[in-house]
């Protein structure tokens, strides 16, 4: 089982810059990849970015290039997501999403999600 638990979202202006963490916790040992998704009323979620945890390579909707970064500090569990140069069309919740696989020979996959932490971008 692994836990994540996000912080970091809150209310801010067009332009201005949050950063979203997530904590993860249980076997931790066996994920591999880690992505935060978002979801605004009415849409369906959508998968902004995600990292390997073996190699660092990094993945991005075309809506996030330039302007948001994943990052991870694998000693400490922890995801980062840095948002910067915000926009209205950037509110959403924003869900921590961990891919594992361990047992029968590493052969079982899971997907575990964070509870979600609200990002509103308004004047």
């Amino acid at each position: 089982q692994v836990l994540l638990v996000e912080s970091g979202g809150g209310l801010v202006q067009p332009g201005g810059s949050l950063r979203l963490s997530c904590v993860a916790s249980g076997s931790t040992y066996s994920i591999y990849r880690t992505g935060w998704y978002r979801q605004a009323p009415g849409k369906e979620r959508e998968l902004v970015a995600s990292i390997s945890t073996s190699d660092g390579v990094t993945t991005y909707a075309e809506s996030a290039k330039g302007r948001f970064t994943i990052s991870r500090d694998n000693a400490k569990d922890t995801v980062f997501l840095q948002m910067d140069s915000l926009k209205p069309e950037d509110t959403a919740v924003y869900y921590c999403t961990a891919h594992s696989r361990r047992g029968k020979a590493w052969g079982n996959l899971y997907t575990d999600w964070g509870q979600g932490t609200q990002v509103t971008v308004a004047p």
